[in-house]
């Protein structure tokens, strides 16, 4: 890591969170590996109308920035899975926060 340099992360730490999960899907694949590890047809199905493409870019994404953790087994077929690193673990308090005021809001709007 000495010879990479690090990528410029914004001076507002509130910019920085959304840089890393400031993303639709990538907020639904931290939702579905909170409890454990997926393979990709199993994230697939669970994030919802997402394209094979743009699953593979976020998950591509989260594992650079050290969210997700990719283990790919020497299988025939290859047989490839995700888990969370615990700094994307590190991320349930959010969620649960997200999920608290997505619940009040929806109580409100009935």
């Amino acid at each position: 890591m000495e010879n990479e340099v690090k990528k410029e992360l914004p001076a507002c730490p509130v910019e920085t969170t959304l840089m890393l999960i400031g993303d639709k899907w990538k907020v639904l694949i931290l939702r579905d590996l909170m409890p454990g590890t997926k393979r990709f047809g199993e994230l697939k199905k669970s994030v919802g109308n997402v394209s094979q493409k743009v699953l593979t870019a976020q998950l591509r994404a989260m594992e650079e920035s050290g969210l997700v953790h990719r283990e790919v087994y020497a299988e025939v077929p290859p047989r490839v899975e995700y888990s969370l690193t615990a700094l994307g673990q590190s991320l349930k308090p959010i969620l649960d926060s997200m999920l608290a005021w997505g619940e009040e809001y929806k109580s409100r709007q009935l």
